[in-house]
């Protein structure tokens, strides 16, 4: 019974996770309003990093110090700063294409197409001879189908934005191929802070060459950055942390990509966006791609 009740609070704190992660696509779009995507990104992805420092010293306490040597000490931190740049190379890019994106197209349709890094992973898988289930090629038949219909125009052109947000699906696809590599090596919190820090800095490159970064500016974006940075990056990670420990991963995973069903809400009640019908169905034919990559190959039963 106890076991039951802290999956069921588990559960909760991932679904407020992805409620945050939805949301902070309305922040992403309100921020460009005051200021560029690149100075949007330097300052909130530089805030996500101070916010994990106190979570880091915190983790720090409760973790029972391993007796390791200088050698192992010294290669570790190697490790660490070597991941936490591929990461944050990774994440800035990926930050950068969804935030220009997002400015030519809806909320809705951003979070429906990102949360396609959940079928494209599988398929990048196969370049490090990883097998893909027969499940992630129903999935990416139905992915197609579904992008078609949010963002295939009669022309049979693409919307600007949403093939700068699928872009961005790509490279998150990779970043999470790199996570994966490096976090059972190191500390999962310290390679998601150095990250962090890594890409607000490669984006304050662009921010001082290509935008007029000012601070009245940055200041009159102070909520919706305040928001992306200390509740998108800090709080929902976190809650991720915590929320992980009592829930099997698949669940977890069907649970966080509800992140594209919020992100679609929110844009809808907060900047009064609507979908077309057509575009509606391609948002469900997405979100059934990404249960379904989710789940367990069910050939073996059918065969039995």
């Amino acid at each position: 019974m106890k076991q039951k009740s802290k999956q069921i609070t588990s559960s909760l704190l991932l679904a407020v996770t992805a409620l945050i992660w939805g949301s902070s696509f309305v922040a992403q779009s309100v921020g460009m309003d005051y200021v560029g995507p690149f100075t949007f990104n330097a300052v909130r992805l530089t805030l996500g990093g101070i916010v994990l420092i106190p979570l880091i010293i915190l983790l720090g306490k409760n973790k029972k110090e391993e007796a390791i040597g200088k050698e192992d000490a010294k290669k570790r931190k190697k490790t660490l700063l070597l991941g936490g740049i591929s990461c944050g190379i990774a994440l800035a890019v990926a930050s950068s294409l969804q935030q220009i994106g997002i400015s030519y197209t809806s909320v809705g349709k951003a979070g429906f197409i990102t949360a396609l890094y959940i079928v494209i992973v599988p398929i990048l898988g196969l370049f490090m001879k990883k097998k893909v289930k027969f499940m992630v090629w129903v999935s990416v038949f139905l992915a197609t189908i579904g992008l078609y219909l949010i963002s295939i125009t009669e022309g049979f052109k693409i919307g600007k934005g949403d093939l700068l947000v699928f872009l961005c699906a790509i490279f998150f696809s990779l970043h999470i191929l790199i996570i994966d590599y490096f976090s059972p090596k190191v500390d999962g919190v310290k390679l998601s802070c150095v990250q962090f820090f890594v890409s607000g800095i490669l984006c304050s490159i662009p921010m001082f060459l290509f935008e007029s970064p000012k601070i009245e500016n940055i200041m009159n974006a102070a909520t919706p950055i305040l928001y992306a940075g200390i509740m998108s990056c800090g709080v929902a990670y976190t809650l991720q942390i915590i929320g992980q420990k009592h829930v099997k991963p698949v669940l977890a995973s069907l649970i966080l990509s509800m992140e594209s069903v919020f992100a679609a809400l929110s844009g809808w009640l907060i900047l009064g966006e609507t979908l077309t019908t057509r575009e509606i169905i391609g948002c469900l034919f997405v979100f059934a791609a990404i249960i379904l990559a989710q789940l367990p190959d069910v050939r073996p039963r059918l065969r039995s």
